[in-house]
């Protein structure tokens, strides 16, 4: 299937977009009439006071203005597995944990994307602006005349099963597997599925925005590319006397308003506050050309930045094909104790350091403090094979959520999911003592 979209390039820019010749005015934000006779809205996503170099907020210039709407009501879910504020509702363990692949909704099932949001884990409280949450996504139903907006933080989706048709007050954008979307607090979207049931998992960060990591020595370039970053052109429908449904989740809740005209109705915009996708493909791998394993910090695409300069609050990692190349040395990851907590989803392939129980559609949370790194079958085979060039990866991508911040995991995560594998740390149970003080 073809699909068309148009998008700019780069990160963090500042865009410039009209659907119609002239939309955007000139010289000026607010005008005293805009052109075609639009309304001005600003969006803001950071306060107007921030340094200049961290201000992001974009003008839309639309049909009728977003506050057109009736009043707010509770949305309520049969099944609302949706948290944000990990408190006494969560439990936690410092046990290494690992989920089977998360089903998708039963033909007789009918569910979104919001509706077929759950959360696994998360810290901190969105009303406080500071935290995170990690979430699963499972849908085969298209968001038909209704939109949601996150008024809690960002929300960073990477696909792991199927495609996604997203609609948003920016343009459209199309987003598969091997792909990631980032779409910002505030920012209202659809997600419609051309191709069936959908997968994936999504990193929310309520204080933060995700920014590309400083590169330091590596130099100028490496990792992800800011001109690899798409931003969708600007694209309106004028559809009127139909009824909507906006949903948002606001400190932690989901509300639901009605209103009688799309909310896609943005005939132009300019700034730096927008969605964006890219593809986890065009990563440029930094890694060792002589000997031993170096940190998981080089393969980070995106950081959302705590206040302590270094340390993140959330990390986006990947793990993609690669060559490897050290010498006398023990290539896949080694052993650890982290200060940080680790979450890790594959969307393709066989992780190189598991085998068998790591599956696509799955995942695994290492938290801080507590011993991981690969099983014994691994260990095994990577202490005696021969170390010529190989290639790492190959087919495969795995990612990870690391952040900071201890986790906590929700009831339906630990438990009512029922994908947890109780055995898991049975991976690491044949890794005996081959310890011998005679020989050095």
């Amino acid at each position: 299937m073809t699909y068309s979209y148009s998008y700019q390039e780069g990160f963090g820019n500042h865009f410039t977009s009209e659907a119609l010749p002239g939309a955007l005015p000139k010289g000026q934000n607010t005008p005293q009439k805009c052109p075609y006779n639009l309304y001005a809205e600003q969006l803001s996503g950071t306060a107007f006071t921030v340094p200049r170099t961290h201000n992001q907020r974009s003008w839309l210039y639309r049909i009728r203005p977003s506050v057109v709407h009736a009043p707010f009501k509770p949305y309520a879910l049969p099944d609302n597995l949706l948290v944000s504020k990990f408190g006494d509702n969560c439990v936690v363990t410092p046990t290494q944990l690992r989920w089977s692949p998360f089903d998708l909704p039963s033909e007789d099932e009918q569910v979104h994307f919001v509706q077929g949001l759950k959360t696994l884990a998360g810290a901190g409280d969105p009303a406080c602006r500071t935290g995170l949450a990690v979430h699963i996504y499972t849908a085969n139903k298209s968001m038909d005349r209704s939109a949601f907006y996150n008024s809690d933080g960002d929300m960073m989706i990477v696909p792991q099963h199927g495609a996604l048709d997203i609609i948003t007050e920016f343009g459209k954008i199309y987003v598969k597997p091997n792909e990631i979307c980032v779409i910002q607090r505030g920012v209202r979207y659809s997600v419609n599925l051309p191709e069936g049931p959908v997968r994936g998992y999504v990193l929310e960060v309520f204080g933060a925005h995700f920014e590309l990591p400083d590169l330091g020595p590596i130099g100028a370039n490496g990792l992800a590319n800011p001109r690899d970053f798409q931003t969708p052109v600007a694209a309106y429908n004028e559809e009127d006397n139909v009824e909507w449904s906006i949903l948002t989740k606001f400190n932690g809740q989901l509300f639901e308003a009605k209103q009688n005209h799309t909310p896609f109705d943005v005939v132009a915009w300019h700034g730096n506050y927008a969605p964006y996708k890219y593809d986890l493909s065009k990563f440029c791998v930094i890694n060792s050309v002589s000997f031993d394993h170096i940190d998981p910090s080089i393969f980070t695409v995106l950081t959302a930045k705590s206040d302590t300069p270094g340390v993140a609050i959330a990390d986006f990692v990947i793990f993609p094909p690669r060559w490897g190349v050290a010498e006398n040395t023990f290539r896949p990851p080694y052993f650890h104790r982290n200060c940080m907590s680790e979450f890790m989803g594959l969307i393709l392939g066989d992780y190189e350091g598991k085998t068998g129980g790591f599956l696509p559609g799955g995942g695994s949370l290492h938290s801080a403090m507590t011993p991981h790194g690969p099983d014994a079958n691994v260990f095994q085979k990577a202490s005696e094979e021969e170390l010529k060039p190989v290639r790492v990866a190959e087919n495969t991508q795995a990612f990870m959520f690391e952040t900071s911040l201890m986790l906590s995991l929700t009831r339906w995560g630990l438990k009512t999911c029922g994908k947890v594998q109780e055995d898991y740390w049975k991976a690491w149970a044949d890794l005996g003592s081959s310890f011998n003080p005679s020989q050095p």
